[in-house]
C-alpha cells in the first residue's frame, strides 16, 4: 500500500539513532495500546438497519457455498421490455434480502435485472459456527460474495457482458474485494464504503489522545506510522479470530481502469467525508465521487432521492447498458 511505500521511504532516510528511536516507540505504543485498539476495532456501531419485505415477483435462491453453507438470495426481473443489463445488489450490515426493493426499484424499472444474497449470518443464511460478524468486511463475506457472482456466471440468462455491483456500505466493500480479482464486474457504484487505513488512522490519533496524555508526541507521527500500529493490531485479531480482513483500499485500487461512483453522506458521524475521500485517492480513472449534503451513512438515498436516483442510472446506463 502506498503508505507502507512512504513509511519505508522515510526509514530509510533517516539516521540509524532515528530509526532505533521509532523502533522502539512502536514496540512502546503497541504494548500499551494494541488492547485498546482491538477493543474498539470489535465495537458495532449503532445502525439503523433496512429490513424489507418479500417481494411477491423475485425468483427465491439458495446458494451453496465451498464450505457448505446455506445463502438466501433473491433475483428481481426488470419489468421493462427488454432487459439493459444485471446489477449485483451488495446489503449493508445486518439487513436481510427484501430490503434492496426501495434501493433498486428505479433499476428494475428502468431495464435491469437485480441480484442480492444474504451472507452468512445474516438474515435467513447459515451461520458459521465460531464465526462473529462484524461492519468490517473479511474473507468470509468476500467468499460470500464470490459464490453469488459464480451463481449469475453460471444462470441460464447470464449476461456475457458482466455485471455492475451497486453496494452498501459493508456490501460494497465486499463486492470491491471481490472484483479486484474478478473481471466480471464491470463497474461500481458503492455507497458508504470505506476501508480499514482510511478509517482506522484518523480514529487513532484521538484513541491516542485519550489514552496519552502526551499531546505533543502525537504530532510527530505520520499517518504511515499509525497505519504501522493499525495493521499489528488488525494481524493480531485475524490470528485470534481466524479470519482474514482484507484492504479495501488495495481492493480499490485493483479495480481500476473499470469505471467507480462512490457516494458518501456529508454528515456521516460514523465514516467521514474525509475518510470517504481518502479511499477515493485509492482508485483510478475513470471515477467519481459524490458527497451528499445533509445525508448520514447510508441515506443519501432519502435526501436526495431524484439525484440519486438519476446519478446511478446514468453511470449504469454509460458504463453497463452500454
Amino acid at each position: 500500500m502506498p503508505w507502507i511505500i512512504t513509511g519505508v521511504a522515510i526509514l530509510l532516510s533517516l539516521p540509524a539513532g532515528a530509526v532505533l528511536v521509532l523502533v522502539g516507540l512502536y514496540l512502546y505504543l503497541c504494548r500499551n495500546y494494541l488492547d485498546n485498539l482491538s477493543r474498539i476495532f470489535l465495537e458495532k456501531p449503532l445502525f439503523i438497519i433496512p429490513r424489507g419485505q418479500p417481494l411477491p415477483e423475485a425468483e427465491e435462491v439458495a446458494l451453496r457455498t465451498p464450505d457448505g453453507l446455506t445463502l438466501r438470495g433473491c433475483y428481481v426481473k426488470t419489468s421493462a421490455p427488454s432487459r439493459k443489463g444485471v446489477i449485483l445488489f451488495g446489503l449493508e450490515f445486518g439487513s436481510n434480502r427484501w430490503a434492496c426493493g426501495p434501493y433498486t426499484d428505479f433499476l428494475r424499472d428502468a431495464g435491469y435485472d437485480v441480484f442480492t444474497y444474504e451472507p452468512r449470518c445474516q438474515g435467513e443464511s447459515d451461520c458459521e459456527k465460531g464465526f462473529e460478524p462484524l461492519q468490517w468486511v473479511t474473507d468470509r463475506e468476500a467468499a460470500d460474495c464470490r459464490t453469488a457472482l459464480e451463481y449469475l456466471k453460471g444462470r441460464p440468462d447470464a449476461d456475457p457482458r458482466g455485471v455492475g455491483l451497486f453496494g452498501y456500505s459493508k456490501g460494497a466493500n465486499a463486492g470491491l474485494v471481490v472484483a479486484a480479482g474478478d473481471r466480471f464486474i464491470h463497474c461500481a457504484v458503492t455507497d458508504g464504503a470505506f476501508g480499514h487505513h482510511t478509517v482506522m488512522v484518523p480514529y487513532m490519533r484521538v484513541w491516542f489522545a485519550i489514552y496519552d496524555p502526551n499531546y505533543l508526541l502525537h504530532g510527530l507521527f505520520g499517518a504511515w506510522y499509525y497505519g504501522l500500529i493499525a495493521r499489528t493490531g488488525v494481524r493480531r485479531l485475524e490470528r485470534e479470530r481466524g479470519t482474514r480482513f482484507p484492504d479495501v483500499e488495495t481492493a480499490l485500487r485493483k479495480f481500476g481502469p473499470r469505471p467507480v461512483l462512490m457516494i458518501h453522506g456529508a454528515e456521516d458521524t460514523y465514516i467521514k467525508a474525509d475518510m470517504a475521500r481518502d479511499l477515493f485517492r485509492y482508485a483510478r480513472q475513470p471515477k467519481e465521487l459524490w458527497v451528499v449534503p445533509a445525508a448520514k451513512h447510508n441515506q443519501a438515498i432519502q435526501v436526495a432521492p431524484d439525484e440519486y436516483r438519476r446519478r446511478v442510472l446514468e453511470f449504469f446506463d454509460m458504463h453497463l447498458a452500454s
